[in-house]
């Protein structure tokens, strides 16, 4: 079951920008690798559905993560996310900043999905912060919302309805399907 702060629904209200995590949030944190040392990371396809949700109604995304892999950026390209948003930068709160001076966003206008202890100094600034169910225990004890899905297993999506729903745009997305 989620678990959402008495404030959660309002801060939701107000973002215009959702920044993920990718490792924890897109991927549940498991790397294969193949004999030659290849790596490779599962992604959720109902994670597509958030991001497209949250971008046909008018909110931004990005995905930020220390560093950039080939799967990260194929799966940008499948997600639709422009290449500028695709940020990889291990200093994530000066990544922030400068984006914040870029478009002239406030806190409050930034979700951060979050899953562990690099992500705790975004999640506690931003307007609006979630965690996956499996997210380490501190970021879970600050997230205004944590998601029933585990990293990986459909938090974007998770993330993007609570955003639309509390936004009253849900519905609007949905009639594209109807």
């Amino acid at each position: 079951m989620a678990s959402a702060k008495a404030d959660a629904k309002e801060k939701a209200k107000k973002v215009r920008f959702v920044i993920l995590d990718i490792h924890g949030i897109m991927t549940d944190n498991t790397l294969f690798y193949t004999q030659d040392g290849i790596k490779s990371e599962a992604f959720s396809l109902h994670d597509r559905m958030g991001i497209k949700a949250l971008m046909d109604e008018g909110i931004g995304v990005s995905f930020l993560t220390t560093k950039i892999s080939r799967a990260d950026e194929q799966m940008a390209k499948i997600y639709c996310l422009p290449p500028e948003n695709l940020w990889g930068q291990g200093a994530k709160m000066a990544r922030v900043d400068q984006f914040e001076q870029e478009t002239g966003y406030k806190d409050e206008d930034i979700c951060y999905a979050g899953d562990e202890m690099i992500d705790l100094a975004v999640m506690k600034r931003s307007g609006f912060s979630v965690a996956p169910a499996d997210g380490s225990q501190e970021a879970r004890n600050i997230a205004d919302y944590i998601t029933t899905a585990g990293g990986g297993r459909g938090v974007v999506r998770e993330l993007a309805q609570f955003i639309l729903e509390a936004q009253g745009k849900w519905d609007d997305f949905l009639g594209e399907f109807k």
